[in-house]
């Protein structure tokens, strides 16, 4: 079984421009696209939770795609960098001040040479992604620069004190910020997803209260997987070979309330899996705070998504 492997940040030279990280806050990782090729091994893909949020942020400071970027969890990050830089900010969105003053439209702005970065919590969601022209210089870990949480793998979540080289910039595309919008969940979201792989071991009545029920995200949660509460399926303690695991993947434990694998997810696992949510509404499920109502929308196999449909309201009764 492979040891989990750190990188750190690549060490800045005299004329690098440097990251500086003053305050953390709760969760703040770097993160890429993510490594592929190694689920053999027991490595799960890891990458952004939100990859959508995480490409736009890349794509409005001139990035390449899948530069590592930051991932910043309920807000609180602080940094200071050392030369001008343009910077964006995608995902849940949060109030932004630059030495103490606040951004008028923290969406893509420019800092320079010492400036303060600071971003408050967040207002709707739940991951803000900071990008930085140039990218972070990290070392990468079996293909990858990302943080995986649960295995452990590529550099340590961000600490105070820590320092990150930054990239070459590149000019930065004529992107519209009115443009720039992420996809961010509500108080209630439908979310939809596919039926199976073990959906028939399923009665008729479970696989109506995993579609009728509003789930309740719980406190319980991170980037291994979204854990949900509500009126439990009724399937009991079903223990099956165990099968390999899948990001979206709607895993059903003993206690009956389903678990949605993110970005960190297990490779394989024993319990059985219901059904797998759709790439795009995955990261409204990434974006998800405690407290928030999800409920399942089938959809079928042959069906193309031609709506941009990302949030619906529990009717109020008169």
């Amino acid at each position: 079984m492979l040891t989990a492997a750190r990188s750190t940040p690549a060490p800045p030279k005299d004329d690098t421009t440097r990251l500086s990280v003053i305050s953390p806050g709760p969760l703040t990782t770097v993160q890429d696209q993510g490594r592929t090729g190694y689920a053999h091994l027991g490595v799960s893909p890891s990458g952004a939770a939100d990859r959508a949020s995480f490409a736009l942020a890349n794509r409005l400071v001139g990035n390449f795609p899948g530069t590592p970027a930051l991932e910043c969890t309920f807000g609180g990050l602080s940094i200071r960098l050392d030369a001008a830089r343009v910077v964006a900010l995608t995902g849940a969105p949060v109030p932004a001040l630059v030495n103490g003053r606040p951004v008028a439209d923290p969406t893509r702005f420019r800092l320079t040479a010492g400036d303060v970065l600071s971003l408050g919590r967040p207002s709707v969601g739940l991951r803000t992604y900071l990008a930085i022209s140039g990218g972070l210089l990290v070392e990468p870990v079996l293909g990858g620069a990302g943080h995986d949480v649960l295995a452990g793998h590529g550099p340590h979540p961000l600490r105070a004190g820590d320092e990150f080289a930054i990239g070459v910039a590149n000019p930065c595309p004529q992107v519209p910020v009115e443009l720039a919008i992420s996809r961010l969940p509500q108080a209630t979201t439908i979310v939809r997803f596919r039926w199976g792989p073990r959906h028939e071991l399923f009665d008729r009545s479970d696989r109506q209260r995993l579609t009728t029920t509003w789930w309740r995200v719980s406190a319980d949660s991170n980037r291994v997987g979204v854990r949900l509460q509500g009126d439990p399926l009724r399937i009991g303690n079903i223990h099956l070979p165990s099968e390999g695991m899948v990001r979206g993947a709607i895993q059903v434990p003993p206690s009956g309330e389903p678990i949605v694998f993110l970005a960190d997810h297990p490779v394989t696992g024993g319990y059985p899996v219901i059904g797998a949510v759709i790439e795009r509404d995955l990261d409204l499920v990434a974006q998800a705070p405690p407290g928030i109502g999800l409920r399942f929308q089938p959809i079928s196999s042959g069906s193309r998504i031609i709506k941009f449909a990302s949030r619906q309201r529990i009717p109020t009764s008169s």
